[in-house]
C-alpha cells in the first residue's frame, strides 16, 4: 500500500536554489514540502562551493559580466537567460543574501565587500566568505527554513520517479488537453522502505549535478543526476547534455570525493607548474592562468602526458601572502594530507565538477511538463553555455529558486480546480516484487563499470571510438540491470544505481550526437 501525502509545493533538493524557493513561497505563506536524499539539508553540492558567488564591481555593467560569460560559454549561451542573469542576479544577492540572510560575506576595513577575481572574469566582482562561501550561505538558510511553520522538511527521502497525468488521464481530462501534467512524485522512505505519492499542485527538481558518475569528481555522493532522469522519464525536454565542466585543480589524493582547490586561488595569484617546477599556462592561452576552466583543463591534462607525472602542482607559497589566512579551509585539508601550502605547492589533478545541461527551462524556471519546475544545477537555462563561467552557479541557483518561487505564487493565486481532480486519478506505486536481490558486490562493480567508462570515454578529451563504445556500454549495463532487477523489492541503492546509469547513457548519447567540438565538449579530430 502506497502511503499519500498532499502539499501545494514539493520540492526535490535543499541546495541553494531549493532553500531559496522554499524560503520564499513559505514568506508568502504557501505550504512546502522539502525533502533530501541524505540526513540533513546541507549535504549537496553547495555546502561545498569555495570560491564564491558573483555581485558587482564598482565599475561593473551588466554588460561586461554577459561578455564575460558568453566568452567563456564559447557563444553557445541562451542569450535571454544570460542578460537576466547578469541584471537581476546581483538584486537578488543584495536582497536575500546581503539584507535578508546577512550572510558574512569578507569585507575591507572600510567596510565594503572584499571582492575577488577568478578565472575569465574581466573584473574583481566575487562576493566570498574566505573558501567556505557555500558553507556560509547554506548555514544562513538553515536558520529558517528547519523552524518555519510553512515549511514541512522530510530526510532520507529518494525520489524514484516523477507523477504526471500522461498514463493516468481520465477522458475527462483527455477532452480538455489537461495531460502530461506533473502530479508530484514518488519517494522512497529509505528508513521504513515504503514508497509515498506525493501529490503537489507544483514539483520543482532541485538535485544537483551528476559528478559521481565519473570515476574523479568533487560532487558529493548524492550527485547522480537522478532529477535530470525522472524529468526526462516523465518526458521532460533537456539541453545541452554533453557539457560536463571538468574542473582544472581538486586536490591529488585517493578518496571516492577530490577535494576542490578554488579558482579564487588562481584568480589572487597562484601559478600553476609542471613537475619539472615550470609555469605552463602561457603556453597554451595569453590569459595564462586565468583563462576559462576548459582550456586550463586541457592544458593541464596536456602537461601530465607529456610530464608522464600523475598530477601537475599549483604553487600559492610563492605568489599568495599568508594563503592560510585566506583560504583557511584548503590549508586544513591540505594539511591533512601532509601538504604544507605555505611551505610547497599543492598536487592537483581536474576532476568533474559541474554540469552545464540539464533539464529545459525558461526564465521562470518552467519545464516543458506543466506544473514542473527544475532549478540549479539539474536544470538548463542556457546561462552557461558550452563552459561555466567561475562562481555563477551559486547566482544561477539562487536566482532561479526566487523566480520559480515568484512564478508559483503567481499561478497559485489563479488555481483551477484540476489539481484537485489529477489527485484522486494518480495510482498507488507499481508493486515490483518481494524478492531481495542486492548483491552489493554486483552493485559496486556496475558503479565501477559506470565511473571508469565515464571518465575514460565521455570525459575531458573525447573520441568517436571512445564515444561509441561508452554509447555501446552504457546501453547493455542499462539493459543488464532492468532485467536483472525487475522482480526485486526497491531501496536506495538500486534507485541510484537506476538513477546513476541512465545519466551517463543520456549524456554519451549527446556527446556522440554532437560531432562539433565546443567549449568542454572537446572531440579530437578523428584520424
Amino acid at each position: 500500500m502506497t502511503d499519500s501525502i498532499y502539499t501545494q509545493v514539493l520540492i526535490i533538493g535543499s541546495g541553494i536554489a531549493g532553500s531559496c524557493a522554499a524560503m520564499s513561497l513559505a514568506e508568502a505563506g504557501l505550504e512546502v514540502l522539502l525533502i533530501s536524499s541524505g540526513g540533513s539539508l546541507d549535504d549537496g553540492n553547495t555546502a561545498l562551493a569555495q570560491g564564491g558567488i558573483v555581485y558587482r564591481a564598482a565599475e561593473d555593467d551588466p554588460k561586461i559580466l554577459e561578455k564575460d560569460i558568453l566568452d567563456a560559454g564559447c557563444g553557445h549561451n541562451h542569450l535571454r537567460a544570460v542578460r537576466y542573469l547578469c541584471r537581476k542576479g546581483p538584486e537578488v544577492v543584495r536582497e536575500i543574501l546581503i539584507d535578508k540572510l546577512n550572510v558574512p560575506f569578507a569585507r575591507l576595513a572600510d567596510g565594503n565587500f572584499d571582492l575577488t577575481r577568478e578565472g575569465a572574469h574581466s573584473l574583481a566582482r566575487i562576493l566570498h566568505c574566505a573558501d567556505y562561501t557555500g558553507r556560509s550561505i547554506m548555514d544562513s538558510f538553515l536558520k529558517i527554513i528547519p523552524s518555519h511553520p510553512n515549511i514541512r522538511v522530510m530526510n532520507h527521502q529518494t525520489a524514484i520517479d516523477i507523477l504526471t497525468t500522461h498514463h493516468h488521464s481520465t477522458e475527462l481530462e483527455i477532452r480538455y488537453q489537461l495531460t502530461n501534467q506533473c502530479a508530484g512524485a514518488y519517494v522512497l522512505d529509505q528508513q521504513s522502505g515504503n514508497i509515498r505519492r506525493i501529490m503537489a499542485d507544483f514539483t520543482l527538481i532541485a538535485t544537483g549535478g551528476m559528478g559521481q558518475i565519473y570515476l574523479n569528481t568533487t560532487n558529493t555522493s548524492s550527485s547522480l543526476g537522478s532529477g535530470m532522469v525522472m524529468a526526462q522519464r516523465a518526458g521532460a525536454r533537456m539541453m545541452n547534455m554533453e557539457f560536463i565542466q571538468f574542473h582544472p585543480t581538486a586536490l591529488f589524493h585517493r578518496g571516492p570525493r577530490k577535494f576542490l582547490i578554488t579558482e579564487a586561488m588562481r584568480g589572487e595569484g597562484a601559478i600553476l607548474i609542471n613537475a619539472q617546477g615550470k609555469a605552463f599556462m602561457n603556453d597554451y592561452d595569453e590569459r595564462g592562468d586565468l583563462a576559462p576552466r576548459d582550456i586550463v583543463t586541457r592544458a593541464i591534462v596536456e602537461e601530465m602526458l607529456k610530464t608522464k607525472e600523475d598530477f601537475v602542482y599549483l604553487n600559492a607559497r610563492d605568489h599568495i601572502s599568508q594563503p592560510e589566512k585566506r583560504f583557511p579551509t584548503i590549508h586544513k585539508k591540505c594539511l591533512e594530507h601532509g601538504i604544507d601550502l605555505t611551505r610547497e605547492p599543492i598536487p592537483v589533478v581536474p576532476a568533474a565538477h559541474y554540469f552545464c545541461g540539464g533539464v529545459m527551462v525558461d526564465v521562470s524556471g518552467r519545464t516543458t511538463i506543466d506544473r514542473l519546475y527544475a532549478a540549479g544545477e539539474c536544470a538548463c537555462t542556457g546561462a552557461h553555455g558550452a563552459n561555466r563561467l567561475a562562481s555563477t552557479s551559486l547566482l544561477e541557483g539562487l536566482l532561479w529558486g526566487h523566480a520559480v518561487a515568484g512564478d508559483i505564487q503567481g499561478r497559485l493565486k489563479a488555481r483551477s480546480r484540476l489539481s484537485r481532480r489529477v489527485r484522486l486519478s494518480m495510482p498507488d506505486w507499481k508493486f515490483l516484487g518481494s524478492k531481495q536481490n542486492e548483491d552489493p558486490v554486483l552493485i559496486a562493480q556496475d558503479w565501477a563499470t559506470i565511473r571508469h567508462t565515464m571518465w575514460n570515454y565521455v570525459g575531458i578529451n573525447r573520441t568517436s571510438p571512445r564515444l561509441k563504445r561508452a554509447f555501446e556500454d552504457m546501453r547493455n549495463l542499462n539493459k543488464r540491470l532492468h532485467d536483472f532487477y525487475k522482480e526485486t523489492a526497491i531501496s536506495k541503492s538500486i534507485v541510484e544505481l537506476f538513477h546513476g546509469c541512465q545519466a551517463a547513457y543520456i549524456i554519451t548519447t549527446s556527446a556522440l550526437r554532437n560531432k562539433h567540438s565546443l567549449g568542454c565538449h572537446f572531440r579530437e579530430k578523428d584520424s
